[in-house]
């Protein structure tokens, strides 16, 4: 196996934050990573990308809210229209992954995960993001 790094991006984009995950260079383990507080579209976009330069970012994994059902809701078109306009800007690689259900699983492993001993909590958001990606790289990596 060669040494090749191909971080990806996972972004849980809600309307009052954005919940971000960041990958090992192996593309193997997602983490969560920061949460952007929204502000506007334009300074939400660039902070996303200034992440992306950061850390060398190949692809970027998006949650697409899907109603239970699989249909797409006016939520996931918010969504959408977003990040055609971050790709618009950018030129990011940007693939959608179904999220339903990532939040509430997110909550359960961080209330799992959260002992006395933690000093750092890791918003629901940025955990949320973490599921999307880590979905995203088992599958690729089948």
């Amino acid at each position: 196996m060669g040494g090749s790094t191909t971080r990806s991006l996972g972004l849980d984009v809600g309307d009052k934050r954005i919940g971000i995950a960041l990958s090992d260079p192996g593309g193997i383990l997602a983490s969560p990573l920061t949460i952007i507080e929204r502000r506007n579209e334009k300074q939400d976009i660039e902070s996303i990308a200034d992440i992306i330069s950061q850390y060398q970012v190949e692809k970027v994994v998006v949650g697409l809210p899907r109603s239970l059902n699989g249909s797409l809701g006016e939520q996931a078109e918010k969504v959408r229209s977003f990040i055609h306009e971050f790709c618009a800007q950018t030129g990011a690689t940007v693939e959608f992954r179904d999220e339903r259900l990532t939040t509430v699983a997110a909550q359960r492993l961080l209330r799992a995960a959260t002992t006395k001993k933690s000093k750092k909590k890791v918003r629901d958001d940025a955990a949320a993001a973490a599921l999307i990606l880590q979905g995203y790289l088992d599958e690729v990596r089948m």
